[in-house]
């Protein structure tokens, strides 16, 4: 299991995880995660285009990292999901909690300001 830095645009992180999450390499990722949002970091999206499964444990843990997120005023979103994770996702209704996104672009989209000026 590997996780890298795919791309920092703007304020919203892209961390890719290549491989899979469960309990011997959740640790690594949570940890990493952690401090990005001790850091500051508030938007983040997981690309899961190389992830190949997660385990429960591994469910715990983006719940986790969601709900610090969003006590630090952010929010993690989900991208390029394979189905069988989609359907893991539907079934424990995580769908319901995270952002699960078609590609990146659309999660990053969906992270910007809605302009509340009216055009009229």
């Amino acid at each position: 299991m590997e996780f890298y830095y795919h791309e920092v645009d703007n304020d919203v992180l892209i961390l890719a995880a290549d491989g899979g999450i469960d309990k011997h390499t959740s640790r690594e990722f949570v940890d990493q995660i952690l401090e990005l949002i001790n850091g500051g970091v508030t938007k983040i999206i997981i690309d899961c285009s190389k992830l190949t499964y997660i385990s429960s444990w591994g469910l715990g843990v983006l719940l986790r990292l969601h709900k610090r997120a969003k006590t630090a005023g952010g929010e993690v979103k989900i991208a390029n999901v394979h189905s069988r994770i989609t359907e893991l996702l539907t079934l424990t209704h995580l769908n319901k909690i995270f952002g699960i996104y078609h590609d990146v672009n659309l999660a990053r989209l969906d992270f910007r300001p809605v302009d509340q000026t009216d055009s009229h």
